[in-house]
């Protein structure tokens, strides 16, 4: 259990919206990407979160959205990269990876670009919220724990979205 509980709020937020199922689908080639992406990420998502912080969580349910769609479209290949999280802000920039990952990675539509905007924005926008109520302070090494629980939350349930919305469904026996 994430020492946060982000995940518990993203979850249900998420079924509400009929986005993910109460079992979340994963990969472990997923989830061992989580801690190089992590590291990668870091720099840009400290240094954005200041001024942008719905933009600096917010990103990185993006990424695990397109880390899905790697993994479902051709993961012997996108695997070999040394680090998937470069090459998607390296393809654009920062500012605009959200952009890019839903129009060249995901492939969609204006009006599935427009949706997933707002979910991804409301995924962000209560995270950060929770973040700013846990009553820690700013700068201090619990901060940056509840920051990188918050991104990996985000990032598993971008993966989950991604993975529901290909057809991968968990179910109980």
């Amino acid at each position: 259990m994430p020492m946060f509980s982000f995940q518990q709020d993203l979850t249900q937020y998420l079924l509400s919206r009929g986005l993910i199922d109460e079992i979340l689908p994963t990969t472990p080639d997923i989830a061992d990407k989580w801690q190089q992406i992590a590291e990668a990420y870091l720099p840009d998502g400290i240094r954005e979160f200041a001024l942008y912080p719905t933009a600096a969580l917010g990103w990185m349910m993006y990424i695990g959205m397109a880390i899905a769609k790697y993994w479902d479209e051709d993961w012997e290949l996108y695997n070999k990269v040394d680090n998937l999280y470069l090459y998607l802000r390296d393809r654009i920039d920062y500012d605009h990876m959200d952009e890019y990952i839903l129009q060249k990675v995901l492939l969609l539509s204006e009006d599935d670009q427009k949706f997933w905007l707002e979910v991804v924005g409301e995924c962000a926008s209560r995270t950060n919220n929770k973040l700013m109520h846990l009553g820690i302070q700013p700068g201090s090494k619990e901060a940056f724990l509840a920051f990188v629980d918050a991104l990996q939350q985000l990032y598993v349930m971008g993966a989950a979205v991604e993975l529901n919305a290909l057809g991968y469904r968990m179910i109980k026996g």
